[in-house]
């Protein structure tokens, strides 16, 4: 099997859809001789910080020399980063060999009389495999969704489950409270290995609490609020620590600290690295896609903001750095997000509005989202401009706009909201109607930030 043949096989896997449970996945396993077991692994669920945790671990625990495998997802630049050894993702022939082993476990299970995996659950034995047989010190296990039923789930032992920030997302999966889908994260704690949290809101904290005590895994919570800001800007956050001193991270936004606390406790309390090891590691820590800065004149941003609690984190983000600055938006998001809760969450600092179709079969057509844009824009400006007739539409400048509402987003009139036919010419009109001294910011699904750098780069 080749590289084509390989990604041709996993295509046609994911026709399959997905299915939650973990029976699958521990007959696949199984038939390659459960080496996950064999694996030091650190597994990782929570709505949003995964990522950004994820590559904190990852980077200092490089820094202490050992070798680190990761498996997280979904793809941001290219597919083959779902697995990385020390930063490396895998290549094109490693894969072909990964995949073809997998495929193997995969036909003796069809002819067995078992149904065969989803295309996650192979990726998962893929990185269980690849991990295993690269002799890895550690393996940053990122759950795909959920927790419970996920198919990373399988392993028994792992070093420490760690849990960031649990919000609002896969309620069609997952369960409609905060409390339901608490419980579904808390499904990675076991029995008598500790677990690794912030402080979440009140409900998640129970849910998670509870699972601890039930499991007689020992809790450790960060608590930020111990933590002082020094300095904060676009480049660099530094701040203050009470078990470190000073701590600086290049992942901005105002959510990082929260991230990087939350792996200063896992790499402390846990593992004892030795503080200049994770000081030094934090600094060298680069996480693509959230909040990143792709273009200067005007400054260009993208984020994977996709949810309503990542939505929330980057308007706060956008409010701190970019007060009384008007933002020009390409969104794309998927149709089954809470793509309304984002609009309202952001919405308020637009300055103009560029919709556009990721290229994902659940993705939400840019049309029909510049539709819900334009209500809530309409609304958000009829309301803090204080004017009760209708507004006449996207890119009037109605007399006495001078009345329009301040904030980081400069309503002076009413902001443009426009679908665009493809992310080429999102990124034309943007970039023509941006100021060099303004903001352009790119948020939403993940799968299509890595075509707005393409364009970017090749610009």
């Amino acid at each position: 099997m080749n590289y084509e043949q390989a990604r041709a096989y996993a295509v046609n896997v994911s026709r399959s859809g997905s299915i939650l449970g973990l029976d699958s996945i521990e007959n696949l396993m199984h038939e390659l001789g459960d080496i996950q077991e064999r694996l030091k692994i650190i597994h990782i669920a929570g709505t949003n910080g995964k990522g950004s945790t994820g590559a904190y671990l990852e980077r200092v625990l490089i820094e202490a020399r050992y070798r680190v495998g990761r498996y997280s997802s979904p793809a941001v630049f290219d597919p083959m980063e779902v697995w990385r050894i020390n930063l490396q993702s895998m290549s094109h022939e490693e894969y072909a060999d990964i995949m073809e082993q997998v495929k193997c476990a995969c036909d003796r299970m069809v002819e067995k009389g078992m149904e065969h995996p989803t295309i996650f659950e192979v990726e998962t034995a893929m990185a269980f495999l690849y991990f295993y047989q690269k002799k890895c010190d550690y393996v940053l296990l990122e759950v795909g969704m959920g927790g419970r039923t996920d198919a990373t789930n399988l392993i028994k032992k792992p070093v420490c489950s760690v849990i960031t920030s649990v919000s609002m997302d896969h309620m069609q999966f997952l369960g409609n409270t905060l409390t339901e889908i608490a419980q579904a994260k808390a499904g990675i704690i076991k029995k008598d290995c500790p677990v690794v949290t912030i402080l979440q809101k009140a409900e998640a904290m129970v849910a998670i609490e509870a699972e601890a005590e039930k499991q007689h895994a020992r809790l450790y919570t960060a608590d930020v609020s111990k933590v002082t800001v020094e300095t904060e800007t676009l480049k660099e956050i530094r701040f203050d620590h009470p078990g470190l001193g000073t701590v600086k991270t290049r992942l901005t936004g105002t959510y990082q600290v929260e991230n990087c606390c939350l792996a200063i406790t896992v790499l402390k309390e846990i593992l004892g690295i030795a503080d200049r090891i994770i000081i030094d590691g934090i600094k060298n820590t680069v996480w693509p896609g959230r909040f990143e800065v792709i273009g200067e004149q005007p400054l260009f941003i993208i984020d994977g903001a996709h949810n309503e609690d990542a939505a929330l984190q980057l308007s706060a983000s956008v409010e701190k750095y970019f007060t009384n600055i008007p933002i020009t938006y390409i969104i794309g998001v998927l149709a089954d997000k809470e793509h309304k809760k984002v609009l309202e969450a952001m919405l308020p600092y637009a300055g103009a509005t560029f919709t556009v179709t990721p290229d994902n079969p659940r993705a939400m057509k840019a049309e029909e989202l510049a539709s819900e844009a334009e209500k809530i824009v309409d609304y958000l400006w009829k309301e803090k401009a204080g004017r009760p007739e209708k507004a006449q539409g996207a890119g009037n400048s109605p007399q006495g706009a001078e009345n329009s509402p301040q904030g980081a987003g400069v309503m002076g009139s009413l902001p443009k909201v426009r679908a665009c036919s493809s992310m080429k010419e999102a990124v034309q009109l943007a970039l023509e109607h941006t100021k060099k001294d303004g903001v352009i910011l790119a948020f939403g699904s993940l799968s299509y930030l890595k075509e707005i750098r393409q364009i970017m780069q090749s610009d």
